[in-house]
């Protein structure tokens, strides 16, 4: 998708009758969960509900997305695990695993993703993470993924009190490591994030997999062919 130019920013103006060229791309943004690491509630969940059914309708009805993403907020799990067993009492084992047994939700890395930020690495661009994450749960995970270490930065949401597609939390990572929107590469596997980063001016690519990541990216001359 083409490259638009941030709030305050300037973009060098060619000659009408030839062809505009891009800004070269200097920065790129990995998003975490999904896109370089395996997480998902199902992992643990399938080890605890004998009928797939009824796991998804306990992660739908009561350890909802929408209950997760307030502790990628800021709430704290605590609070989070005490507002569920007031209303769930009946699901106490259940409840109380979500975030006890949180670390075998980790599947471990997509490693063909992994693969692709060391030759984003390796080729000298700066690298940084943005991710909708837990306060609580993120250094649990941290020394699991030796890749994180790679990072020149990380924004984690749980730590902003603000998350994506807020977008806010992409203006801090714009302030905190002086990144320039228009040279920079975003890459989400959730589409109204790819969406809202386009809108900041990013060239943003929305995560399908690590070959069609690949792609993009060698189109976008950030990887050789």
């Amino acid at each position: 998708m083409p490259c638009t130019a941030a709030p305050g920013t300037t973009m060098t103006r060619m000659r009408p009758d030839l062809p505009a060229t891009p800004p070269s791309i200097t920065t790129v943004v990995f998003d975490l969960g999904g896109v370089l690491i395996d997480w998902d509630p199902r992992h643990l969940y399938r080890q605890m509900f004998s009928d797939p059914q009824e796991m998804e309708v306990f992660l739908r009805d009561v350890v909802s997305p929408d209950w997760n993403a307030e502790q990628d907020s800021g709430r704290t799990w605590a609070e989070a695990t005490a507002l569920l067993l007031g209303e769930h009492p009946e699901h106490e084992p259940m409840i109380t695993a979500y975030v006890e047994r949180w670390d075998e939700m980790l599947a471990g890395p997509i490693k063909g993703t992994v693969a692709i930020l060391e030759e984003v690495r390796d080729a000298g661009l700066r690298i940084y993470a943005l991710t909708n994450w837990s306060a609580e749960t993120f250094p649990r995970a941290r020394p699991l993924f030796p890749f994180l270490e790679w990072f020149e930065g990380i924004v984690v949401s749980g730590d902003e009190g603000i998350r994506k597609p807020d977008p806010e939390i992409w203006h801090r990572l714009i302030a905190r490591y002086a990144i320039e929107p228009a040279t920079t590469v975003y890459i989400d596997d959730m589409p109204y994030n790819a969406v809202a980063a386009t809108d900041l001016g990013f060239e943003a690519i929305r995560f399908e997999s690590p070959e069609q990541l690949r792609t993009r990216l060698v189109e976008l001359r950030v990887l050789p062919a």
